[in-house]
């Protein structure tokens, strides 16, 4: 088994802004993608979504969005987009090629697939996102619930929930959107452990991005952030807060448990539900990384802005705030990418690379 360069698992926006750093520090990565298509999980999210930021800041390094720089571009335009981005890279790209574990091998590693093939790497970005692996937290009575209990990675529209019931946990962007769709064909209620936090989408004129480029503001260190937010910003253009302050979509403090057909509230009440929908989010997906001992006894990597702090040559991409507030977004994945390439061609070239496959 010969060595390459580098193998990136994941396809995605991560994975191919990686495969763009590489090629530019003179390397040759494969991406290896699980899926029949290079463009990550974009295809699976629910069908009105659209990007939280303009196209003129939602683009990888090398290749603009096409058309209105203001525009909010559409999932199916992100979907295409990400298509080109892979064409034009000119790398090796291996689709329906699952990854099932990465391990040491001398002094790079072996990737083994589900195929039962073996591949050698003197590096490995791994840039899987977490789209696979959505959180669930267990509810209190959630066995004895009568009612369904889905996580927001399989909803798609609002029209299987009409004239029905509906619970959306959660406080962040995706609950607000769902739920505000939702609640067009269903009476809804936002179930949040705090208040929601909106960040006006729109300031003197322009959106927020702007802003937020122009200041530096979505490069500042996670820790700093995360204690001055103080918690999860929804972005708004206005009819998310009229439609809670209007009764359109309604918000209580979570629930303390699922009981037959009904959700409990904190004053004791009881209202019943028809389905709970979970926007409670994703954990990165690295199951493939556990033999390695790169994780930690939740599933976490153990790294420091994306560098592994066990295995040299291994580096992490998309993860949420990974070195700041944009890091696992399109507009930021390309400059944790330039960092984290750049160390890892730097310990490549320390050791020797044999050529082949």
């Amino acid at each position: 088994m010969g060595q390459l360069d580098v193998v990136v698992i994941g396809g995605g926006q991560s994975g191919l802004a990686a495969a763009e750093a590489l090629v530019r520090e003179g390397l040759r990565p494969v991406v290896l993608e699980a899926s029949d298509h290079a463009e990550g999980s974009w295809p699976r999210y629910y069908d009105s979504l659209t990007l939280f930021s303009p196209a003129r800041f939602s683009a990888l390094p090398g290749l603009p969005f096409g058309g209105d720089g203001d525009r909010y571009p559409h999932r199916d335009e992100v979907v295409d987009y990400l298509r080109c981005y892979a064409d034009r890279l000119g790398v090796e790209v291996r689709t329906r090629t699952r990854v099932v574990s990465v391990e040491r091998d001398g002094d790079g590693f072996r990737v083994t697939t589900a195929d039962g093939r073996y591949i050698g790497a003197a590096g490995i970005v791994a840039a899987t996102g977490a789209f696979g692996n959505p959180l669930l937290p267990v509810l209190p009575g959630q066995d004895g619930f009568a009612g369904e209990v889905v996580h927001a990675a399989d909803y798609r529209s609002p029209e299987p929930y009409t004239d029905k019931r509906v619970g959306v946990v959660g406080g962040g962007n995706t609950a607000v959107q769902v739920g505000y769709e939702l609640a067009v064909v269903a009476q809804v209620t936002l179930a949040s452990r705090n208040p929601v936090q909106f960040l006006a989408q729109i300031r003197e004129g322009r959106d927020v991005h702007h802003w937020l480029t122009s200041t530096g503001f979505d490069q500042l260190p996670p820790a700093w952030l995360i204690h001055y937010v103080g918690g999860t910003l929804v972005l708004d253009g206005g009819r998310y807060r009229k439609a809670l302050e209007g009764g359109h979509l309604a918000r209580r403090a979570m629930f303390t448990a699922l009981e037959g057909e009904a959700v409990v509230w904190a004053d004791g009440t009881r209202e019943k539900v028809d389905t709970v929908l979970l926007a409670t989010g994703y954990r990165p997906s690295l199951d493939y990384l556990k033999t390695l001992g790169a994780l930690d006894a939740d599933g976490m990597p153990l790294h420091s802005g994306g560098l592994s702090l066990t295995h040299p040559g291994l580096v992490y991409l998309g993860l949420e705030f990974q070195r700041s507030f944009a890091s696992n977004t399109l507009r930021g994945v390309g400059r944790d990418a330039e960092y984290v390439v750049s160390s890892l061609a730097a310990h490549i070239r320390k050791a020797p690379i044999v050529a082949g496959l």
